[in-house]
């Protein structure tokens, strides 16, 4: 690491002693800058990497709200506005219990970056609270999402920050948040993106991460002489993303043979029915247990790990940070995996990703590779300021558009700079240099 990274890394995680998952998604990115720190020295005195580590803002704030039983309940919100170099601030809502401060700083550094490779005009941000939306009924859930929004509506706005989905925040509870935002705001604007068609959405959206995900891969593995065409591919999670890559996937001719929730993982070796897994996710909303019932040769097993023990060609974590480390790595080398594709935000541990790329094995990034979900949010804000509906196909050629050109841009910034083939450095300096020349440009601000 530059010395000047490592000064700002060490600094970092003296004043946040406790926020590993912060730590993590800064150590990989100013690692991957070293060669660029190198080249423009005028960033360090800038003090750039200090400004870039530190949230232009951060909100903490209590919600709380009364079940459909009458007891009343508290939980924490967070939005974290890190960086609005190149636009209004842009990442999703977590409700989750796992979610706290490092986690949702984690989340919005990512975003940062991830945004920037859209070329989109868009900044990093993220938010969230540790509401567990999980066995609670449609009023509770509206009932904690007015009140989260009775404080958050305050902080964003259509050209400041537009939030989005992610983990337990999916159609129901955007349109519980629009709705009460709609209200008391007095307008309708798009201050939140994956809305219902009927209200402002746009098509694609809910497709738009797991559908990029795989577009971007095969714009990689058509670089490497490969394609989709009958592999076998393990697809962790059973949330949207993991949902539209193995319908995508599938659709490009691969086998996806087993998929995960929180609880366990099942094995369908003649490859999961998507239309079942529907069924029972989002219809129902039960767990990915109930497969084995409709389908009598399909192997449920409780407990997650294990699915990386599973022997495939391609693997694509849709579930959640940190799920394969350094062990699972080597499993999956073994079984002769050749691309990891990220679905989730960094799935794959620091250790993880070295001990793949140190065998040859391709690791496309989370912030490069799951970026189909805010590219076609930010479209989503484009169609809205021009009062305008664009098709399916279209949004969708957009979307595979832009996938394609982010893959091109790490591609030729991790060749540009001396690690060929690393996508996570490629994917970290290209969506870098674009913030930090619009930061150099603002003056010390």
């Amino acid at each position: 690491m530059n010395d000047y990274a490592k000064r700002v890394y060490d600094y970092l995680v003296e004043k946040n002693p406790k926020e590993v998952e912060f730590h993590q998604a800064a150590r990989e990115v100013l690692e991957s800058l070293s060669p660029v720190l190198d080249k423009y020295p005028q960033y360090e005195k800038a003090a750039l990497l200090e400004r870039l580590t530190e949230p232009e803002r951060a909100i903490l704030f209590s919600v709380p709200w009364t079940d459909s039983t009458g007891k009343v309940h508290v939980n924490k919100g967070y939005r974290v506005q890190f960086n609005s170099a190149i636009g209004p601030f842009k990442g999703g809502l977590r409700f989750h219990p796992s979610v706290n401060l490092s986690v949702v700083k984690f989340l919005g550094f990512e975003q940062i970056f991830k945004n920037s490779l859209t070329g989109l005009p868009i900044g990093g941000g993220k938010g969230g609270s540790d509401f567990d939306p999980k066995g609670k009924t449609d009023f509770d859930i509206m009932a904690f999402c007015q009140s989260f929004m009775r404080e958050l509506y305050r902080h964003i706005g259509k050209d400041t920050d537009v939030p989005a989905g992610d983990i337990g925040v999916g159609g129901r509870e955007i349109g519980y948040l629009f709705g009460y935002y709609k209200k008391i705001a007095n307008e309708h604007a798009c201050i939140l993106t994956g809305r219902g068609i009927s209200y402002g959405g746009s098509l694609v959206r809910t497709e738009a991460t797991g559908y990029g995900l795989v577009y971007f891969a095969e714009e990689y593995l058509k670089t490497a002489g490969l394609s989709f065409k009958g592999k076998r591919v393990v697809v962790s999670g059973s949330g949207n993303v993991a949902v539209y890559a193995h319908e995508k996937a599938t659709q490009l001719g691969a086998t996806v043979v087993a998929m995960s929730d929180s609880d366990g993982y099942v094995y369908d070796e003649k490859g999961i029915d998507l239309d079942i897994i529907k069924k029972i996710k989002e219809q129902k909303r039960e767990r990915i247990s109930e497969y084995v019932k409709l389908r009598k040769n399909a192997v449920y097993t409780a407990g997650c790990a294990g699915i990386w023990d599973i022997k495939c060609d391609y693997a694509l974590p849709c579930a959640t940070q940190n799920e394969i480390n350094a062990e699972q790595a080597k499993k999956l080398t073994a079984n002769g995996v050749k691309m990891v594709a990220e679905g989730a935000n960094m799935p794959c541990t620091i250790e993880a990703a070295e001990y793949f790329m140190s065998k040859g094995v391709a690791v496309l990034p989370a912030k490069a590779a799951n970026a189909g979900g805010v590219a076609v949010s930010a479209l989503e804000m484009a169609q809205s300021g021009q009062r305008i509906f664009w098709s399916f196909e279209e949004a969708d050629k957009k979307l595979k558009d832009i996938m394609i050109n982010i893959f091109r841009k790490a591609d030729a910034a991790a060749k540009e700079y001396g690690t060929p083939g690393n996508y996570i450095a490629g994917a970290n300096i290209a969506g870098f240099l674009k913030v930090a020349d619009a930061m150099m440009s603002f003056g010390i601000v």
